[in-house]
């Protein structure tokens, strides 16, 4: 043994030795059980927003309604019961976490007056009273009853509906139900794209 193994050997016990007179000690470190992030956490099963295909997803939330603390959504992933993705995500489904906690997100409903250049936050009743009063006075102004020929035919074309295809087949039977119960002929879906 030269002179620099022999100060390297004693370094290196000298430096073991002050670390293990501290408390670390590596067979209990390296022993430990890692607690897993969502085991405490609600699942909940939704659909991907983002296009026609409508993907499974798992949510993680952390927290519950108690007193002062506000449940928060900590882990997105595929879920792989659904049958249309069997778990997996492209990478807009995988970035749904990104998009749920972006501060740019709109997450109440808003009105811009004609001639106004500021948008102003509404209630959700009010909202639908809006939509609802605007839908009205178009269908009112311009249904048809009948045709050049004299033949009844009850339509609404000054107004199209666009409908999710992300909903489920009752609430996308019930959607066209309705348009086409109030007259409207111009429909379409986000599954064309």
């Amino acid at each position: 043994m030269n002179r620099r193994q022999f100060f390297r050997t004693c370094a290196a016990g000298l430096g073991g030795s002050s670390i293990a007179m501290l408390g670390f000690s590596p067979q209990p470190v390296l022993a430990q059980v890692r607690g897993f992030k969502l085991a405490r956490t609600t699942e909940t099963r939704s659909t991907c927003p983002y296009c026609s295909v409508s993907c499974g997803v798992i949510m993680y939330t952390l927290g519950d309604n108690a007193k002062n603390n506000k449940p928060s959504i900590i882990h997105v992933e595929g879920d792989p019961d659904h049958p249309v993705n069997r778990g997996t995500l492209c990478p807009k489904g995988a970035g749904l976490l990104d998009m749920i906690h972006s501060p740019n997100r709109l997450k109440y409903p808003e009105v811009r007056e004609a001639k106004s250049k500021e948008w102003r936050r509404i209630s959700w009743d009010e909202a639908y009273t809006r939509i609802a009063k605007h839908m009205k006075e178009d269908r009112d102004k311009n249904f048809i009853t009948k045709n050049d020929k004299g033949v009844t035919v009850n339509r609404w074309n000054t107004t199209a509906m666009l409908a999710s295809s992300a909903a489920s087949n009752e609430s996308g039977y019930l959607t066209v139900k309705s348009a086409r119960g109030m007259g409207m002929t111009a429909f379409d879906t986000q599954a064309r794209i």
